[in-house]
């Protein structure tokens, strides 16, 4: 045994007895602890769990998994093993301490994906560090003797109720510490039955007739179920009370009707939830006329929510306990210390049934109250309370600044909607419990809604003008919400997710309110670990980001009327529904005609054009982006626009690049078309002319051996070589070669004159025209470009000799295999480009080796 867990009457552990006793004294010496033992093992689980923090705090994130040292000396080094492998079995030896908490900074780090923050665990203040020393210590202390871990439980589960007693101004409360809150809100139902029918212990819950139980609808009723679960209470049990209809609580009216009616229908009316904060809005229920309601039947009043730490900020004395009958508490949210527990204080119930659930009454309830009671003495109550105060203070400030901003509607409560007065004016006040939780607002939730008059095209003071003459002249409606509930959700999505980036101090998350959609909530009283509530450099940071980006939504839902009512009256824009996006809108360029042919061949057509329409686009603004509608085609996407933004242009910008790109398609298309009718023809001639001359100069040329004799005694004629091709673009014709190995010149009536005597090029001996019987375009020339295309279009190609030919100097064989050739948004960007500044053909890259630039 420890030193820590010996017992006073072990005498043969303390060498305090091997002296020897004093004869003046009639009782033997008892042995005592050195305090020196216990100060000691407590230091040593100090200092090392305080190192594994700080191994764990210092953790980086790393993308590479990495296997787990394996400690088997047995095993081949030299194989892999993997993690599957290693962790299916314990492994036969033991592992040191190193290691295994190497193999759990391993787990902790690795992460699959680019986001995450450099270190995935938070850092550590001193309180928090205190509070997760607290459970090592708690279940070192378990040890104890009995009656020493007694009186050290009971001496710290009672500092912390006396404590939290007055920070909450709740006088003599008993209390219980849970791990979460679905443990608290069962506790609560048992001290409401317990209340109720104290002869539960020996009758169960038949003693109760049907008992029941009240909630707000706005609060989630997922832990009273939880509790009826536990109790074999059936859910018909829970019974929600809809909310008031102008102050979003509880309606009181309505609760006192279920109750008659449940009362009428032998029913035993037990338990009202109140929420103070705990909604999503944060709407507070009248505690006052609910007291009167469950005085009036007997029934156990129980509050949960973040206004109620409130009540740390009051400065007078005050008596919660005459409203309530018990609250929970969650501290380690509203201060951001981890592993706190959920406290229920309650008023005290004397009844040996409330233990009866517990296997161990000293440990499951109290114990767990170590890491509270040193966090509390580690902040101090002008701390805590300086914590909360500020936390409410910065939700009071930003219900200002978004209540403000035109287009916002805040659908949390209102500070001090029922008494006018500021929190500051009511914690100096004479306490009143009802006047500090309306003043005190735990959460602000709000939306963008475009809740004013705002105009549909233009900018500036003209369009206010002229926003009349628009919607007469034009038949547009404003934008309203009520008829496009799902595209204001998405805007509210965006609005969010620029919140969350632009101000990472503020915990923003969007939620959906079953009433009026998603929306916007910040709540500083649900902090994480070592979090703190924003400074007033954050808030003035966030009215500015704020007021920014509503103006651009403001404009962009000013423009969308417009941008619909104009795409529908174009002849080749057809608007497509985008489903997630939050943009103006999505448009898809259709040539007049092709939606009367749209087979799967002309669709995958239609989208190499809009797909050239949006590289074309995206190098003049950014506005515009690739989408797919919902029927997989691509289209234009339109993201969000400003005040100044002229919806017309964009709209005729994206028809004129439309054309333009659909116009540049069918060229290349066209002597894409050209090239390997082309190529078809040269491979054609070249393969006749050399089985000719394979005829007309004999086969024993070409025998090995034979053939060298054959040619050295009778050379073959120096003009019988085959001649080369070359394509001529301009007119549609494969041409021989003879002219410019001559002239050392590609032959064109521009280069005619560089000849001497100005003589005229000789015909090519071999013309071939390229597809016969189809008229052949007629392409605007181009700038020379060395080694690819002539000035006069044509692309070079050398003749194709015998796969077994001899040596005797014959150029060698060109292979016919095709390179890769480049995809339709870059011929489409090529065109773009180079009829920006002229009608020039954009360039050709040769579609066959057998092609040669010269």
């Amino acid at each position: 045994m420890s030193a820590a867990g010996r017992s006073d009457d072990d005498p043969g552990q303390n060498p305090a007895v091997d002296q020897e006793p004093d004869p003046g004294q009639s009782t033997p010496a008892v042995a005592e602890i050195a305090a020196s033992s216990i100060r000691s093992g407590l230091a040593e689980l100090e200092l090392r769990s305080s190192q594994v923090l700080q191994r764990l705090e210092n953790v980086k994130v790393s993308s590479t998994p990495e296997n787990h040292s394996n400690s088997n000396p047995d095993e081949n080094p030299e194989e892999p093993v993997t993690e599957d492998q290693q962790y299916n079995h314990l492994p036969p030896e033991h592992r040191v301490p190193s290691d295994i908490l190497k193999s759990l900074e391993q787990l902790v780090s690795y992460t699959d994906s680019d986001d995450d923050p450099e270190f995935p665990l938070p850092a550590l203040d001193d309180v928090s560090h205190l509070a997760l020393i607290s459970h090592s210590i708690v279940a070192y202390l378990s040890h104890l003797d009995r009656q020493q871990l007694l009186r050290v439980t009971n001496s710290i589960s009672g500092d912390a109720t006396r404590w939290l007693g007055t920070l909450f101004h709740f006088a003599h409360p008993a209390s219980s510490f849970h791990a979460d809150n679905a443990d608290a809100v069962l506790r609560t139902v048992r001290l409401a039955i317990v209340a109720r029918c104290p002869g539960y212990l020996e009758g169960g819950i038949p003693a109760l007739a049907q008992p029941t139980f009240y909630i707000s609808e706005n609060t989630t009723p997922v832990r009273l179920q939880y509790a009826c679960r536990q109790l074999g209470i059936p859910l018909e049990a829970i019974k929600i009370i809809p909310e008031h209809s102008q102050y979003g609580t509880m309606d009181v009216t309505l609760l006192q009707k279920q109750i008659q009616l449940d009362v009428g229908n032998n029913r035993t009316p037990l338990l009202v939830v109140a929420d103070i904060g705990a909604s999503l809005c944060g709407y507070v229920d009248n505690l006052l006329r609910l007291r009167d309601v469950c005085k009036a039947h007997n029934m156990w009043l129980h509050a949960s929510g973040h206004g109620l730490a409130a009540l740390v900020c009051a400065q007078n004395q005050g008596h919660v306990e005459e409203v309530l009958h018990s609250m929970a508490l969650n501290l380690g949210s509203w201060l951001g210390v981890p592993s706190l527990p959920i406290v229920l204080l309650h008023r005290p119930l004397q009844n040996s049934a409330l233990s009866a659930f517990e296997s161990d009454p000293i440990l499951s309830r109290r114990l767990n109250a170590l890491s509270l009671w040193t966090s509390l003495q580690a902040l101090g109550r002008k701390s805590i309370a300086e914590r909360l105060h500020v936390a409410f203070q910065t939700c009071s400030i930003l219900f200002e600044i978004a209540s403000k901003c035109e287009g916002i509607r805040v659908l949390s409560h209102t500070p001090g909607a029922q008494t006018g007065a500021s929190l500051s004016d009511i914690i100096q006040s004479p306490f009143d419990v009802q006047a500090l939780f309306d003043a005190a607002a735990p959460v602000v939730a709000y939306q963008f809604d475009g809740s004013t008059a705002i105009p549909l095209g233009g900018s500036g003071s003209s369009a206010a003008a002229s926003a009349a003459e628009r919607e007469t002249a034009d038949g547009l409606k404003p934008l309203e919400k009520i008829n496009n509930a799902s595209y204001f959700d998405r805007l509210n999505s965006w609005l969010g997710q620029i919140l969350q980036r632009d101000c990472p101090n503020f915990d923003f998350e969007v939620i959906e309110h079953p009433t009026h959609g998603s929306c916007i909530r910040y709540c500083p009283l649900e902090l994480g670990l070592g979090e703190q509530p924003p400074s007033s450099e954050n808030l003035e940071s966030f009215a500015q980001s704020l007021e920014a980006h509503v103006d651009i939504l403001r404009a962009t839902i000013k423009h969308k009327a417009r941008f619909i009512h104009l795409v529908e009256r174009s002849e080749v824009l057809r608007l497509v529904p985008l489903p997630e996006w939050a943009g103006m809108g999505g448009v898809r360029f259709v040539p007049e005609g092709w939606e009367s042919l749209l087979t799967d061949q002309a669709k995958t057509e239609l989208n190499k054009l809009n797909i050239d329409l949006v590289e074309a686009l995206k190098s003049t603004d950014n506005a515009f982006s690739l989408g797919e509608g919902t029927d997989g085609l691509i289209c234009v996407r339109f993201g969000m626009v400003t005040h100044e933004t002229e919806v017309e242009e964009l709209l005729d910008l994206v028809v004129t690049v439309g054309k333009s790109v659909q116009e540049n398609s069918r060229v290349l298309d066209t002597m894409s078309e050209i090239v390997k009718k082309g190529i078809e023809a040269v491979t054609a001639d070249l393969q006749r002319e050399s089985e000719e001359k394979l005829w007309q100069e004999g086969i024993l040329r070409h025998v090995p051996v034979v053939g060298r004799v054959f040619n050295w005694w009778s050379p073959p004629a120096k003009e019988s070589g085959i001649k080369g091709r070359s394509l001529n673009l301009t007119q549609g014709v494969v041409e021989s070669t003879e002219n410019i190995y001559k002239y050392h010149m590609q032959m064109t009536g521009a280069t005619a004159h560089q000849l001497p005597a100005n003589r005229s090029p000789p015909t090519p001996m071999v013309q071939t025209p390229v597809g016969a019987g189809s008229s052949t375009p007629v392409f605007p020339t181009v700038e020379p470009v060395p080694g690819t295309v002539s000035a006069s279009g044509s692309v070079e190609a050398t003749p194709v000799q015998p796969a077994d030919a001899s040596g005797s100097g014959a150029p060698a064989a060109a292979t016919t295999a095709s390179p890769p050739t480049q995809n339709h948004v870059e011929h489409a960007r090529t065109v773009s480009q180079s009829s920006a500044g002229s009608s020039n053909v954009p360039e050709l890259v040769a579609a066959n080796s057998a092609i040669n630039n010269n």
